[in-house]
């Protein structure tokens, strides 16, 4: 580790990965080596083997998954959008590079197109091939590598739409974003949402992740009002993922039709998901129905 960036630091010949929350936390992960450093257009991208967390996916120096816990978030990104609806045959990931949600998507039989949208080819290309833990090496034909800007690819079927020419359209759209800084802003706002609901079929749905109630009440609060403002559903459900700030973290779904989830049809092998987590994730703590429903700060 000769050259490293200002957020991975030495301290008596040990390196640590020094992540800054909300600029006044801050967490410290001890590494054991990088196995993958590069600066893209679009962010700085690194593979990292920790001692607590296995390899780990860094960008700007913020850890977005990792080969200890990072089953649990796209487990629960994918696996409950898609028990929602009764018959997901086409799907559009939006984000996700580091394939994990794609890869739990596959495990149904009955989807026959996934269509991923990510901005940052060289994300998937680190994964692949330095996270297998995650990405399962994902090689799976109905999947479709589109390298594009989320809102710009969604803007691009709405302009065929009204173009006349006939447009793709989903059951179910998973939006695997990163925070809400960089090339991610975007994929957070109303206009964004509006979009997607114009790409969903007349019984599609979409789950998004909706950050931590504990650290970004405000973005977590904005999201569910966004979107409950243009789908008639819109549910929210919660996890704990160790690796994330504040170890809750939250989804919400957002629903032109259904609204509850069948865990008696769930039948995929999972780490994480079960039946009994698909009828209970969506009851949620007191103090996260408070934030629901204190006036709007969008």
């Amino acid at each position: 580790m000769d050259k490293y960036p200002e957020f991975i630091k030495q301290v008596d010949n040990e390196y640590w990965l020094v992540e800054t929350e909300a600029g006044n936390y801050k967490l410290h992960y001890k590494i054991k080596d990088i196995l993958f450093c590069w600066q893209s257009n679009f962010q700085h991208i690194m593979i990292l083997d920790s001692y607590t967390f296995g390899k780990m996916l860094v960008l700007d120096g913020i850890v977005q998954t990792t080969a200890a816990d990072g089953f649990i978030y796209n487990e629960m990104i994918t696996h409950v959008p898609m028990n929602i609806h009764p018959n997901p045959r086409k799907v559009l990931i939006i984000g996700g590079g580091d394939c994990g949600a794609a890869r739990e998507v596959a495990k149904y039989p009955g989807v026959k197109r996934i269509d991923m949208v990510e901005i940052d080819e060289m994300v998937v290309k680190a994964c692949l091939e330095h996270l297998p833990e995650i990405s399962g090496n994902l090689c799976d034909p109905r999947v479709n590598f589109i390298f594009k800007d989320g809102m710009k690819y969604i803007q691009d079927l709405n302009r065929q739409n009204d173009d006349g020419i006939e447009k793709d359209l989903y059951d179910v759209v998973i939006v695997d974003s990163s925070d809400p800084v960089g090339p991610a802003t975007s994929l957070f706002e109303a206009d964004f949402y509006r979009l997607l609901y114009n790409v969903l079929e007349d019984d599609g749905l979409m789950a998004c992740q909706s950050e931590s109630p504990v650290f970004y009440a405000k973005t977590m609060k904005n999201t569910y009002d966004r979107l409950s403002a243009i789908f008639p559903i819109t549910r929210l459900y919660t996890t704990t993922v160790p690796t994330y700030p504040g170890g809750i973290w939250s989804f919400t779904i957002a629903s032109k039709k259904y609204a509850h989830v069948n865990p008696s049809k769930f039948d995929k092998e999972t780490i994480c998901v079960n039946k009994e987590i698909l009828e209970s994730c969506f009851a949620i703590p007191e103090f996260v129905k408070k934030i629901l429903d204190t006036q709007t700060q969008c």
